[in-house]
């Protein structure tokens, strides 16, 4: 219940913190895009099922009700919300010297380490290692401030890999995309593996048969977000290495 409530206050937070980022942002440069705040307020609205709604009341007795708040939480939201750019756009909104204090923040060794596309996956995947094949998740499902923290591990570690592979908004150092892409194939098969093993081997706490119901979705409704970030992905790869692109970045140099 209080879960609930918190995940609606920081929705609405979140929301109203965009549309002030907008608002400020477009004192100094031109008026933020539409479809990112679209992007921004979907990401927040599909997130926050997974603590709140019908997703979030049948998630503590069914697991496949919870998988479909992980998808949700861990998978989509992050992806929405990192395509909205909301670091850019409070880069843009906060005054000089309070920006230049956000980046010096980004740049430090510890964002450097968070936004390394390794970590970003070893905290994503193998969070879930952890998670499904312990005793957590029966845990989080008889103490609230558990439940509450697994869920923003989830979205945390979710938006961190998304944010690695794509780099929508400004990052200390870029990896190569050949770098990224290698990366993302080693936590499909984790991923994927996980699901396999979960059809196999049910969580503490649950049914065969809601476990294998899980995994299946887990298997076919993860690989459905990830071909989403593929298509992205390669998108970038490719514009990056278009003709046109290198001419126009030879000509910037000069």
């Amino acid at each position: 219940m209080y879960n609930d409530k918190l995940a609606l206050i920081i929705a609405f937070l979140a929301i109203l913190g965009y549309l002030l980022g907008m608002k400020f942002s477009a004192r100094k440069f031109e008026a933020w895009p539409i479809h990112r705040l679209l992007l921004f307020g979907s990401g927040v609205v599909v997130g926050v099922q997974a603590l709140a709604g019908p997703v979030a009341m049948h998630a503590h007795h069914s697991f496949v009700f919870h998988m479909i708040g992980h998808l949700l939480l861990g998978m989509l939201a992050p992806l929405l919300i990192a395509l909205s750019r909301p670091i850019t756009l409070l880069l843009r909104a906060l005054p000089q010297k309070h920006g230049q204090t956000v980046s010096h923040l980004f740049r430090s060794m510890y964002a450097r380490v968070l936004i390394h596309p390794v970590t970003a996956a070893v905290l994503n995947v193998g969070g879930l290692w952890v998670l499904y094949t312990t005793s957590l998740y029966e845990y989080m499902h008889q103490v609230n401030w558990v439940s509450f923290l697994v869920h923003v591990h989830v979205f945390a570690a979710g938006y961190l890999f998304t944010m690695a592979m794509l780099y929508t908004d400004p990052v200390p150092y870029r990896k190569s995309y050949f770098f990224r892409a290698f990366v993302f194939v080693g936590a499909l098969a984790g991923h994927g593996i996980l699901s396999k093993y979960l059809y196999a081997n049910p969580p503490t706490g649950v049914e065969a048969d809601a476990a294998k119901e899980g995994a299946v979705l887990m298997y076919y409704g993860g690989d459905l977000v990830d071909l989403i970030l593929i298509v992205l992905l390669c998108g970038q790869w490719y514009r990056a290495a278009a003709p046109h692109h290198n001419l126009s970045a030879g000509k910037a140099a000069e």
